[in-house]
């Protein structure tokens, strides 16, 4: 069930001023590196204010550490309990834990955005039961900003929509697309499906069926869908923009992208993923993320909030997503012409 009947805290902060939600105990190394990369966020940008969801002791450490005259920008939530990497995220979503409490900040019109390292299917499940989802949106997606020579490329889902749908793909290009031009600045998105080969009719029949939708949909911001592209084709850059694909192949393709290089394939300039689809502004940094990568993470989930980014997104593919979502008794035998 979504909660887009609900409207989040209308109330706009100082211009230039941005609050974001640190789930404290978020990551494999949290509380550590949380706090490292929550010092390094307030000491970069002199407009942001931190609301930090966690035990008191490990607030008082950041708290602490910061010079008198910045702790009035850093405000608690003392929250004990989290949600671990081994966890059922639907089981613990409801109960009291840092990832909920953060997206009740949000929600409460107490923060801007939320940050968290930690399990990115709690993150997901919190966001959604608490922020609601976009109207039609059937599940949100995680995008993550991969550095090329061309340019940043999105790419999503990388972790959310395991066993994705050919509608929740086709409303990730939606998404995707909104987001390219809103958040990246890109003029006509190109938008790519990811597949085995370029070559059309290449692919399960999963993508096959995608292709076909793609083929036939409106995208927002002049998008256009511009065929199948191959792994390569992400951190290469060049043929698309936007890279779409269900959260287990994204997700394989992303560290398998981290592991060749290296480093984050999302770049130390801006670690962590928007989550596309939920009514409010939301970032997820990798759960090995270090300091710099958490506060880069609350960097991008400022500038997301400064910028207007979700809701220029949530404007730009409304009608789109309402519309595939009422069309949604398309089957992928439907897609293929398979009938019979």
């Amino acid at each position: 069930m979504t909660r887009s009947d609900r409207s989040p805290h209308d109330g706009q902060p100082p211009s230039g001023t941005a609050r974001i939600a640190v789930d404290l105990l978020g990551g494999d190394s949290a509380p550590a590196v949380v706090v490292d990369g929550a010092l390094r966020a307030c000491s970069a940008d002199p407009d942001l204010h931190l609301l930090l969801v966690g035990p008191r002791e490990t607030a008082d450490e950041v708290l602490g550490a910061l010079a008198v005259h910045d702790r009035g920008r850093v405000s608690v939530s003392v929250v004990d309990r989290t949600v671990g990497m081994g966890d059922s995220p639907l089981r613990h979503v409801r109960r009291s834990s840092t990832v909920r409490a953060a997206a009740e900040a949000v929600y409460g019109g107490h923060a801007d955005a939320m940050i968290s390292a930690g399990s990115s299917g709690a993150a997901v499940a919190a966001s959604a039961h608490v922020l609601g989802r976009l109207p039609g949106v059937r599940r949100p997606g995680l995008a993550a900003h991969v550095p090329t020579p061309h340019g940043p490329v999105l790419l999503l889902d990388v972790g959310v929509t395991i066993d994705g749908t050919m509608l929740e793909l086709v409303q990730h290009a939606v998404l995707g697309a909104a987001y390219a031009s809103a958040a990246l600045g890109v003029a006509d998105p190109r938008i790519g499906l990811l597949s085995i080969g370029s070559e059309p009719g290449k692919g399960d029949r999963l993508r096959r069926a995608v292709a076909v939708a793609l083929s036939d949909t409106a995208l927002p911001a002049g998008g256009r869908y511009i065929g199948l592209v191959e792994g390569h084709d992400v951190p290469q850059g060049g043929p698309a923009d936007v890279v779409v694909t269900d959260g287990f192949t994204g997700n394989i393709l992303l560290k398998g992208i981290e592991g060749a290089t290296g480093r984050p394939a999302t770049g130390r300039a801006e670690q962590g993923a928007a989550l596309l689809g939920v009514a409010g502004t939301v970032v997820v940094c990798h759960g090995s993320a270090d300091g710099p990568d958490i506060a880069s993470g609350i960097a991008l989930a400022a500038r997301l909030h400064r910028e207007g980014v979700i809701p220029a997104v949530a404007r730009l593919a409304d009608d789109l997503l309402t519309e595939l979502s009422s069309a949604g008794g398309l089957t992928i035998r439907d897609a293929l012409g398979e009938r019979s």
